[in-house]
């Protein structure tokens, strides 16, 4: 079950962490556009982002709450395990506080009303994608150490197993 759940949330990590690089990757360029063009591209080009990777996010954390349960007494790996569900969690807090009143403020926009302040709803809007994906990535590599490290657990108590009955398993 451990196993399972790992893969589950490494894997659900994936699709988020990808998405929040995607944005912060695009950042250079994004900041160069005008107030109009970058409404179109807000209201156009992320358009399904959200049903799509929300589940994910949703997976992701419930999925890393639960392992870092399963794990409490597993010292190392209940560390790893519980920094990645609190980033998981921090990901989905930040996109509530930062990207999704920016949503929901641009989505009536047209480029006629777009409002003198629109750079201030970009800077918040970008702002969160990047701090989503520094949380995501370090979810991601906490993730993976805690595998690692039962990995090389299960695999140290094999051989001690083995070399205890005379090299026999």
């Amino acid at each position: 079950m451990v196993r399972l759940l790992r893969w589950i949330s490494l894997l659900a990590t994936v699709p988020p962490l990808a998405a929040a690089a995607a944005h912060v990757l695009e950042l250079p360029n994004k900041v160069a556009l005008d107030g109009p063009l970058w409404l179109a591209v807000q209201q156009n080009i992320y358009r399904g982002w959200g049903p799509f990777i929300g589940p994910f996010e949703i997976v992701a954390v419930v999925a890393t709450w639960i392992l870092a349960y399963l794990v409490r007494a597993r010292r190392p790996a209940f560390a790893l395990t519980l920094v990645a569900a609190l980033c998981l969690s921090a990901m989905v807090a930040v996109f509530f506080v930062f990207n999704a009143p920016v949503n929901a403020a641009f989505a009536g926009w047209t480029a006629e009303t777009l409002p003198a302040d629109w750079p201030d709803y970009r800077r918040q809007w970008e702002l969160g994608h990047a701090i989503a994906f520094a949380l995501g990535l370090i979810a991601f590599c906490t993730l993976l150490r805690a595998a690692f490290v039962e990995a090389c657990a299960r695999g140290g108590a094999a051989v001690e197993r083995r070399s205890a009955s005379g090299g026999r398993l």
